[in-house]
């Protein structure tokens, strides 16, 4: 793809000896399964500012790439209560809070709001991304969804403060005492910023996630080591390879945010922290990359982008690729609802272009998620030209040429 005629060639930069090594070093035993909190996903933060660094990025604050956060876990400790004067047993109470304790009556003043078995989970889920204080109704014959969420609880509570109660009565009358015990653990992204020129206060971003699932049990080989060479090493060494390649070229009109994100296989904390950072009518396009270190179902040379019917980036991105021999697909598992589950999700839902390139087969990829997703399973030859497409294919976008259309929030779940 080098002939397309760049100032400095792609072909230089953006090469297999280079991703290779990114890679290689990303993916590597030491780095102990890149899992959060742990000493190996520092190492690995560490070395994707170093890449930062050298490629003349600037730091996401004053003199470092890291965007530090923390996150809550949450350990149950005792409940107990009343209902219209009959005593609660502890199974029927849950918490959902940042907060140690939490004792509450109807002076309280929490808002009662009621969910059967059939909404309990859109309805929590809204409570969730709130900032009230509730006391959350659940019908009785949702039992076994309300342990669930007795379980979803134990990390990163919400701004809400959430009391559940299992029953079928109306709450005339309570008094609930809920006791647990908090601590907050810290997390970083790893972000570096390439301004703009006459466009600077609009934002392209490249992201993947550097986390991964540390280490588990020894198997057959005794090896023990969650590699994540593919899921998603490939994507970080793709950030790092095109914040190489945009720094050279000199000629971005918007902004290029170059973003790793931290606890993706948790929940998706790191993008979720990220995302609230910015102003989403500000950001033209998010390019999440994750899982293209093998062949996509069409072969060599190709990838799918999901939501690929919810803007045109797209169709932006296949003009820019006419004359190569490089195609991306829309994504061909929709049933899989990966537009919802990767890191673009968050910006999507607030109307972004936010798409995420992947070539994972995903009913078929033999080694995700397993102690066998080693750098010896992946093509380099074929990342190296998936991310010189990512490169070219966005290069319009990033020159403020091209704005893709914006995600209709209202179709999105």
């Amino acid at each position: 793809m080098g002939h397309l005629g760049y100032s400095q060639s792609i072909d230089q930069i953006i090469n297999e000896t280079e991703v290779a090594r990114v890679e290689r070093i990303l993916s590597a035993d030491d780095m102990g399964g890149r899992k959060p909190f742990t000493p190996g996903i520092d190492k690995a933060a560490d070395f994707i500012a170093s890449e930062f660094k050298k490629a003349g990025l600037k730091p996401v604050k004053r003199g470092s790439y890291l965007q530090e956060f923390g996150m809550l876990r949450t350990k149950f400790l005792s409940a107990s209560g009343t209902l219209n004067g009959k005593p609660l047993e502890e199974k029927d109470i849950i918490g959902v809070t940042a907060k140690p304790k939490l004792t509450i009556t109807q002076k309280s003043k929490y808002k009662i709001v009621k969910a059967s078995k059939d909404s309990l989970y859109v309805v929590y889920s809204r409570l969730t991304k709130t900032s009230g204080n509730y006391l959350l109704v659940v019908d009785t014959a949702a039992r076994s969804m309300f342990n669930n969420l007795k379980r979803r609880s134990a990390s990163f509570p919400p701004t809400a403060s959430i009391i559940g109660v299992l029953t079928v009565e109306e709450p005339a009358t309570y008094a609930i005492e809920f006791n647990q015990e908090v601590t907050n653990m810290p997390l970083k992204n790893v972000v570096g910023i390439l301004p703009g020129k006459s466009k600077k206060k609009e934002y392209v971003i490249f992201s993947g996630h550097y986390d991964h699932l540390g280490i588990g049990k020894p198997n057959a080989a005794q090896d023990s080591i969650y590699n994540g060479a593919n899921d998603d090493a490939a994507g970080t060494t793709a950030v790092i390879m095109l914040a190489h390649y945009f720094a050279r070229q000199k000629n971005n009109e918007r902004t290029i945010i170059f973003a790793a994100f931290t606890a993706e296989e948790s929940g998706g904390f790191g993008s979720k922290y990220f995302s609230e950072q910015y102003d989403p009518a500000k950001v033209m396009a998010m390019f999440n990359i994750e899982m293209i270190g093998t062949d996509s179902k069409w072969g060599n040379n190709s990838a799918f982008i999901t939501g690929y019917e919810k803007s045109d980036m797209g169709k932006i991105l296949e003009k820019n690729l006419e004359g190569s021999n490089f195609k991306f697909y829309p994504d061909p598992y929709p049933q899989q609802q990966l537009f919802y589950r990767s890191d673009n999700a968050t910006l999507a839902r607030l109307g972004v272009p936010a798409h995420t390139i992947s070539t994972s087969k995903m009913d078929s990829e033999k080694f995700y998620h397993t102690l066998d997703d080693e750098f010896e399973t992946l093509d380099m030859k074929n990342m190296t030209e998936i991310i010189k497409a990512i490169a070219i294919s966005s290069t319009s976008i990033v020159a403020g040429k091209d704005t893709p259309s914006r995600v209709d929030a209202s179709t999105l779940r």
